[in-house]
């Protein structure tokens, strides 16, 4: 099972990739990759191009772009959606999600952290 390669929206915290990397997953954060200040779907159309689920508490523009993707038959290698959390939290739920989807079962699907507590 090949693991899911995460790109974090600027609204997530720049220490989770580190730490990410750290225990040997792929991860950046749109800081490193200096993307800050682009648009949501200039985002998202990074992420795609780059084969990387998408991680995000911008759940109602995220949640609009996947519906709007779908619609239109674009492609996106998944978008990971989180209500602001604690950073241990965020941790820990973020380790399930990885644990339990392989990167190809996030293709084109949202996916609630939420659902990992």
């Amino acid at each position: 099972m090949r693991a899911v390669p995460l790109y974090l929206d600027e609204d997530v915290r720049v220490l989770l990739a580190e730490v990410l990397r750290n225990r040997g997953y792929r991860a950046e954060h749109t800081l490193e990759a200096g993307r800050c200040g682009k648009s949501d779907e200039e985002q998202l159309a990074y992420a795609a191009k780059n084969k990387m689920a998408i991680l995000t508490h911008n759940v109602k523009d995220f949640i609009a772009l996947s519906k709007s993707y779908e619609a239109h038959g674009k492609k996106h290698s998944g978008i990971i959606v989180s209500g602001q959390l604690p950073f241990n939290e965020l941790l820990k739920r973020i380790l399930r999600l990885l644990s339990s989807y392989s990167s190809d079962s996030l293709n084109n699907n949202v996916v609630w952290l939420s659902d990992f507590k």
